[in-house]
């Protein structure tokens, strides 16, 4: 009888899901979002509303992540609701936030908190929000009074969620709030970003020494359209850099990369000023040079023809299903910092309504992710996006992440397949070919190579 082959994964290994206030809670109706969703500027029609209905109860969602042996789950605070108005604080709110801590430490879920995931309170986007540097104060008083509220129950804090995100897509693509189109705008708010996460940082260390602290960053590779054109391959460096990598560097030593050094100042005391490194993963896009696109440095970016894909969206497309393109992001996240932190994913996902991709979308990804650790790469965790289908920011309700469908009308919860075969995964804290048979035998090759022994062709374009 043949040997069942196996992927192991490290002994502590942090298996969840990844959420966000916002997204989860509904009536959230104090931050800049909401107003951008009142005038109008969601692509689908769509309200927020009650979103998923955590605020009242997040519980039962819990619950169904402890069926699927989820070890971890990562949420955010709404600093609009903790500070309603500037300096006044909502205890009511922390409490709420505090009950929620304790049913998932009950529950043997460890909490992974962020403390900003998008949203600003109105009278701190009405001063500018991240534009100035100077209200950066605001952000760090915020985080002070949350840990110290919550530092009893939480000890792996994520200070900024995708800061070239808020700063990418509000600032220059202008489908976030509050909708510039404005580079230089983008890249104040970008320095402005990493330097609040440094000030967070050491607010956090202050006050509880121990505790695990980071941010995470969304990265995106962008890959030459022809390799051996030197125009494409520079436009495609230009704005991977950028976008991806000039933060990092600017996290990690405290200075942008050139050009970028010449107008953004450097950053004090960044070096040292993370306890792990996050990354988003979602896909990837190739880029053909374009001399009408001067704004996006004369790269046009599309979707590689033929690949298998996401379900579309009305202003972002999600684009190819490249499950290689994670392993090379952890491979260069390790290499540019010298590999001097643990790594972990912090949200990786897919938009499939109906589920006919992502159980191997899934299990292909983690086959990366073993592949990285196997090769000394120290990923330490694994949080899928979502534990339930959420409302996508300018998308509305019109693309799924979740495990779980969910109907926002009626609230009613359908675990789809995928959830069954991430719980199977968090219990085995491996990737079986039992598991790959039983859920996607298609990828059995890309996971495992052929059956006859000889070495696995894992296609890179």
């Amino acid at each position: 009888m043949a040997r069942q082959r196996i992927l192991h994964f490290p002994e502590g290994f942090l298996w969840g899901t990844a959420t966000s206030s916002y997204q989860f809670e509904g009536g959230n109706t104090n931050n800049q979002w909401y107003r951008w969703e009142q005038q109008g500027h969601i692509l689908t029609g769509d309200r927020c509303g009650d979103a998923c209905g955590w605020w009242r109860h997040a519980e039962q969602d819990f619950a169904l992540a402890e069926q699927m042996e989820s070890n971890a789950l990562r949420l955010s605070v709404e600093w609009s609701r903790i500070e309603p108005s500037e300096g006044q604080w909502d205890s009511a709110a922390l409490e709420r936030y505090r009950a929620m801590l304790m049913d998932l430490r009950e529950r043997y879920i460890k909490p992974i908190v962020t403390l900003h995931h998008f949203t600003d309170p109105l009278w701190f986007a009405d001063r500018g929000s991240f534009m100035d540097e100077d209200n950066i104060q605001y952000f760090i008083r915020y985080v002070r009074y949350v840990v110290e509220g919550l530092r009893d129950l939480c000890d792996f804090w994520m200070t900024i969620n995708e800061l070239n995100v808020y700063a990418s897509v509000g600032y220059v693509l202008g489908l976030f709030p509050p909708g510039e189109h404005d580079v230089t705008h983008a890249m104040l708010v970008l320095r402005n970003l990493v330097q609040a996460h440094v000030e967070a940082f050491y607010a956090i260390r202050s006050l509880q020494p121990q505790a695990e602290i980071g941010y995470c960053l969304h990265y995106h590779p962008l890959d030459p359209a022809n390799e051996l054109s030197p125009l494409d391959r520079a436009v495609a460096g230009i704005q991977d850099t950028f976008y991806g990598w000039a933060p990092l560097q600017a996290a990690e030593t405290g200075r942008f990369p050139f050009p970028l050094n010449f107008f953004l100042s450097p950053i004090p005391h960044a070096p040292g000023s993370r306890d792990y490194h996050g990354v988003n993963y979602y896909t990837r896009e190739i880029v053909r040079f374009d001399p009408t696109r001067p704004a996006e440095a004369f790269g046009r970016r599309f979707i590689n023809p033929g690949s298998m894909r996401n379900d579309p969206g009305r202003g972002l497309d999600f684009g190819e299903i490249y499950p290689y393109g994670l392993y090379r992001v952890l491979k260069s996240v390790y290499r540019k910092t010298r590999g001097n932190k643990p790594i972990y994913i912090t949200e990786n996902g897919f938009t499939d309504a109906i589920d006919d991709r992502r159980p191997r979308a899934i299990l292909e990804h983690l086959a990366m992710v073993h592949r990285a650790i196997s090769e000394g790469i120290p990923v330490k965790g694994y949080l899928h996006w979502s534990l339930v289908d959420n409302f996508e920011w300018a998308e509305g309700w019109g693309v799924r992440f979740g495990l779980i469908e969910l109907d926002p009308q009626t609230q009613e919860r359908t675990p789809r397949s995928s959830a069954s075969l991430f719980g199977e995964i968090c219990r085995a804290n491996a990737i079986t070919e039992e598991i790959v048979e039983r859920y996607a035998p298609g990828a059995l090759e890309f996971i495992f190579g052929p059956a006859d022994g000889a070495s696995r062709q894992i296609p890179v374009r």
